[in-house]
């Protein structure tokens, strides 16, 4: 009780201090998908759209596609999203990223129904969007994705070749070297990316309860890459407290863990975000899933202002930035998941992405 009446005040002082973020937006429908339960979003330099959908449920047909008039086009081929070997098809996919260099990249962690890791399937892909071909595939053994982990959302830094992967099964944060494949464990059961075990999610004012009838843990998940000031943020779902350490301290294999979990920075409280991007205009925007909205926080002054609230963002889940500054978010309806109804899929037709026009705030 004490945690959410200081959560509370917090986002009341927030507010209060607020009024010159204030931005007004809207939403612009760009997809809807019947049956489809999209979580990832990535937007390529010339605008084209891709989406990924997870292995969650007997609707699944499709891990990843391109947005073409509106419907999903398995991208980068059917061959990759039809069933088959798992170090060579899609599995379970949970999240897709544009980086600089306007390559794509796909997480995918291989547990279907967020539950056993399939072996040999967790891994990086890399897609050409030239050429629509895979061009790198990188795989993690369980020193990387063990048991019980579930690799969730990532960020790719072409300057360094390095890529930045939040585990939210077990809580970490995964570092890829994309020029040798190698990739480590950091943070592991460290206070910054474990879920708070006395918060309880309610999602517009009801309880999120998994199938054993308890609160969900679900530990770091939100990832965010500031290129131009070298830190990297992150944020466990099933917490309120945003946390960053520089870029270049997670890349120092000299440090030793209890030297990096110093380094680590405890920022300040937020709404629990389930996706998380700097913008262009250098401020950190966060998804609201307990109150379907967007927020913004301007982190040289620790303030905090909501881009959008409207009861259509049923757990908006991914942001994306398009190349005219509009903003993109996947709907995934979590919450009307069957584990967390008592078995009953509760979910409304169809999953929705939005486009959120006049998304930056003022400088």
């Amino acid at each position: 009780m004490k945690l959410r009446l200081g959560f509370a005040v917090t986002l009341l002082l927030f507010a209060a201090h607020s009024s010159a973020l204030a931005v007004t937006a809207t939403l612009q429908s760009v997809a809807a998908f019947p049956d489809q339960q999209a979580t990832g979003i990535a937007v390529s330099k010339s605008g084209r759209i891709f989406v990924c959908f997870p292995d969650w449920s007997d609707h699944h047909t499709i891990s990843v596609a391109e947005v073409v008039a509106g419907k999903p086009k398995p991208y980068p081929n059917d061959e990759w999203n039809q069933p088959g070997s798992p170090n060579d098809h899609f599995v379970c996919v949970q999240s897709v990223y544009v980086d600089e260099s306007d390559s794509l990249w796909i997480l995918d962690p291989a547990a279907p129904k967020m539950k056993q890791i399939v072996k040999g399937g967790p891994k990086l892909v890399k897609v050409d969007l030239v050429k629509n071909e895979v061009v790198q595939t990188i795989a993690f053994g369980e020193e990387v994705a063990p048991k019980k982990s579930y690799l969730n959302d990532l960020r790719v830094d072409t300057k360094t070749q390095t890529a930045y992967i939040t585990d939210s099964g077990l809580g970490a944060i995964i570092v890829v070297d994309l020029t040798t494949g190698k990739a480590r464990r950091l943070l592991e059961d460290d206070l910054s990316t474990k879920a708070d075990k006395d918060f309880k999610l309610q999602v517009n004012g009801r309880a999120l309860l998994g199938e054993n009838g308890k609160p969900p843990q679900i530990h770091s998940d939100g990832i965010a890459l500031d290129r131009l000031n070298g830190y990297l943020y992150f944020h466990a779902l099933t917490a309120t407290m945003l946390y960053r350490i520089r870029s270049e301290d997670l890349r120092n294999r000299r440090l030793t863990r209890s030297q990096l979990s110093a380094r680590v920075e405890r920022l300040t409280e937020t709404p629990p975000p389930d996706g998380m991007m700097i913008g262009p205009d250098g401020r950190l925007y966060l998804t609201d899933i307990e109150h379907s909205a967007v927020q913004v926080l301007d982190l040289k002054q620790n303030k905090l202002a909501t881009v959008v609230s409207d009861e259509r963002l049923s757990w908006p889940d991914t942001l994306a930035w398009g190349p005219d500054g509009g903003l993109f978010v996947t709907c995934s309806q979590i919450q009307n998941m069957a584990r967390f109804n008592g078995g009953k899929d509760m979910h409304q037709t169809p999953y929705t992405v939005y486009k959120i026009i006049g998304a930056l705030a003022a400088p």
